[in-house]
């Protein structure tokens, strides 16, 4: 591939640009995805300790753990792919991040075509955490806060909160066939809620609650607030796609710069990106160098 019309278009990259744009991009999700990693550890520590119940949806913990994993595996895996020009390590780099990429998109792309489906496995989960609303810790704080922040009760409906033992209108206690603050209506910002607003208001007709409760389920508030705030989650899409497009992108170009030069000079060149190639001198690379001078020497 002597010819200058038989080597690729990516050619007229700079070897060394690509190389560090490749580097940079590894190690920056690499630190993230550590960061998750340890994020995730602690409030699985934290779980355990307080002896929260399990399941991977009521346990975000466990879904931090997973996603630091993953990006910190990965991301370690273009790291070194982009110091020592390694093509298996660097197709398996560019590789898994388009899978993720397809997964990614196939997956909101079924959840909107089978959106009944997913809004029922959604309410079904939501329900599952109601049971044990007072057990778990984590799930408490999540539904406590989309009650809040999205003015609503429950999965699907308020009467949701019948499943839990202590919400039931058959149990003992002052919080039988209520339901917890945080479903309450509040008049004034900031306004702390009775706690015991929603006392017996599952005994009660739906239109007598609309000033009591807020009787539309989390489910149908949250599609709501998507559809109403459709710019924010664009944003948020492009946000999390871009990137892992970025990096198949400058992987499959950096993989095709590097089998160029491979291919035209067999080993590493000292003055690969010199412009005469006549000047250019084959130089073996030490031991510590391979990891930073990366061409390959090819037999």
């Amino acid at each position: 591939m002597s010819n200058n019309e038989d080597v690729r278009y990516c050619h007229r990259f700079s070897y060394v640009l690509l190389k560090f744009l490749l580097f940079g991009y590894s190690i920056i999700f690499w630190l993230i995805g550590g960061f998750i990693l340890g994020i995730g550890i602690y409030a699985e520590v934290e779980r355990q300790r307080f002896k929260t119940l399990e399941g991977v949806f009521l346990a975000p913990a466990i879904i931090l753990i997973l996603l630091g994993i993953v990006m910190f595996v990965v991301s370690f895996i273009g790291v070194l792919a982009s110091l020592r020009d390694n093509l298996t390590l660097l197709k398996v780099f560019m590789y898994t991040l388009t899978v993720c990429l397809i997964l990614e998109l196939l997956g909101g792309i079924l959840a909107l075509v089978f959106r009944n489906q997913t809004v029922g496995l959604l309410n079904k989960n939501i329900r599952r955490g109601i049971v044990n609303y007072y057990d778990d810790l984590d799930f408490k704080n999540i539904m406590d806060f989309v009650q809040k922040k999205f003015k609503c009760c429950g999965g699907q409906e308020y009467t949701d909160w019948s499943v839990n033992m202590y919400h039931n209108c058959t149990a003992p206690g002052p919080l039988a066939c209520g339901v917890p603050y945080t479903c309450c209506v509040t008049t004034k910002r900031n306004e702390v809620a009775n706690t015991l607003c929603g006392y017996k208001v599952l005994e009660k007709e739906r239109l007598d609650l609309i000033e009591t409760i807020h009787i539309r389920g989390c489910t149908d508030a949250f599609f709501i607030w998507l559809m109403d705030n459709y710019k924010t989650m664009a944003g948020l899409l492009l946000g999390i796609l871009l990137p892992q497009f970025f990096g198949v992108i400058v992987s499959w170009l950096y993989i095709t710069r590097v089998e160029d030069a491979i291919s035209e000079y067999g080993h590493y060149m000292d003055g690969l990106l010199q412009t005469d190639a006549q000047e250019r001198s084959a130089k073996r690379q030490g031991r510590v160098s391979k990891w930073f001078k990366c061409m390959p020497e090819i037999d």
